[in-house]
């Protein structure tokens, strides 16, 4: 499933203010709160598993059937679903956040923006609730807990690195993935001299852009430092510069689509994921969520699926302190909103039972995070995914979730202006110091 949420610091000062009323920051209206239709209990559940196809139905189809299952166990609930571009769902859910209009069922990010949700009184705390779930789930909860209690059920946790066309490499004289900075360069060079474009990237969503960074910073810095900025919010490590260094490096080589500044990430014909899925580009950077977004942008059978699609992740940079076993990533978590009905955990539930989350993993929709789902995942580049996942020594959370909107959003603003050309790494640091200092 596809990244960010928005919004959260907004809506938590909007909900400080004595002109926004307690309902509003505290959840659902009448529409959603469970309301009955026709002696049922309502269930609002909106997601982004909106691509379908002929063969294996997709994931929309395969959540209107697990919604379905579920209202056959139990008559006395409807579930209505909201399946959206993942890019409109954000700008619903930012909307929905500051209204109090909230789905019953949303998807989460955790991190800071998840903290920004509680103090909100946004979101449910499930810990008693979904106790067993919890359980059963393990560590990759902490990811949606505060102080200590439960906000979110991780449904699909990943890493992100490149997904690329195995076709466009053989025909460059590719032989092997890169696993080193260097060596992908000079595979940029190669596919350059075949007339292929070597990366697709969405700047104009911004936080496609930030990936690159995050993971040059990743490669740059040590646990120890990013784990304490993530507490501290200071960024005064050289590391974090060094980190703009070898993207500017990056930039420079000019891998990117024609346009890179003002594609998209995930939507239209012309976005980056739409350039790798049609041969149009080589690879690109993204989440396990990708082979997921293709489907959804081209006809039945014409993307880039199977044994044509190959990952490998980011590779090590010459002379960094972060580990080059370290991955960049995150997850999904079906989160409930704070005056949800009952019903709405206990569906929440149900998506991570072992059936659905089979289900999940069989159909390449992510990497299910109960541990019964994981020989489901049978496609080689998901499995190779999964595989780096469990054996990586650390996973960073993506920065803008780890740290909050606010210095997130700095963050990606800046981050944008070096891939245009307009900021240094310097200047990239000291925008997010500045949002950090404002804190």
């Amino acid at each position: 499933m596809a990244r960010k949420t928005r919004g959260a610091a907004a809506l938590a000062a909007l909900c400080a203010g004595v002109l926004l009323t307690t309902a509003a920051c505290g959840g659902s209206d009448s529409s959603n709160d469970g309301g009955s239709s026709g002696g049922k209990t309502t269930v609002t559940w909106w997601h982004n598993s909106n691509e379908t196809d002929k063969v294996t139905g997709g994931g929309k189809a395969y959540y209107e059937q697990v919604a379905a299952d579920y209202e056959k166990a139990h008559p006395d609930v409807d579930i209505k679903i909201s399946a959206m571009a993942h890019e409109d769902m954000l700008t619903k859910l930012d909307a929905a956040m500051q209204s109090g209009d909230m789905p019953d069922i949303y998807m989460e990010r955790g991190g800071g923006e998840l903290v920004s949700h509680v103090e909100a009184g946004i979101t449910k705390d499930i810990s008693d609730d979904a106790a067993d779930v919890i359980s059963n789930l393990g560590a990759s909860v902490a990811g949606w807990q505060v102080d200590g209690k439960t906000y979110g059920l991780p449904f699909s946790m990943g890493v992100v690195g490149f997904w690329y066309n195995k076709d466009l490499f053989a025909q460059a004289g590719i032989t092997a993935a890169p696993t080193t900075l260097d060596e992908w360069l000079t595979d940029v060079d190669k596919l350059k001299a075949a007339d292929i474009v070597p990366v697709s990237v969405g700047v104009k969503d911004k936080w496609p852009a930030g990936h690159w960074w995050y993971y040059t910073v990743l490669r740059s810095c040590s646990q120890d430092t990013l784990q304490s900025a993530v507490k501290s919010l200071d960024f005064s490590d050289p590391c974090f510069v060094k980190g703009g260094e070898v993207l500017k490096q990056i930039v420079d080589a000019k891998p990117f689509n024609q346009g890179f500044l003002s594609t998209p990430g995930q939507t239209g014909t012309n976005g980056a994921s739409s350039l790798l899925a049609t041969g149009k580009a080589a690879m690109e950077l993204a989440g396990h969520w990708e082979p997921g977004v293709m489907a959804g942008l081209v006809k039945d059978g014409t993307g880039l699926s199977g044994d044509k699609l190959g990952w490998f992740p980011f590779p090590a940079v010459d002379g960094g302190a972060g580990d080059p076993g370290a991955q960049l990533g995150g997850g999904d978590a079906w989160a409930v909103s704070k005056d949800a009905p009952e019903a709405a955990v206990d569906f929440v539930k149900y998506l991570l039972s072992d059936e659905v989350q089979t289900g999940f993993a069989a159909k390449n929709m992510g990497l299910p995070t109960n541990p019964a789902a994981g020989s489901a995942v049978k496609d080689p580049a998901m499995a190779q995914l999964l595989q780096v996942r469990d054996s990586a020594p650390f996973i960073q959370l993506y920065f803008d979730t780890a740290f909050g909107t606010n210095v997130g959003n700095a963050m990606n603003d800046a981050i944008v202006n070096l891939f245009a050309g307009q900021a240094t790494p310097q200047q990239v640091v000291d925008a997010t110091q500045k949002a950090a200092d404002q804190e």
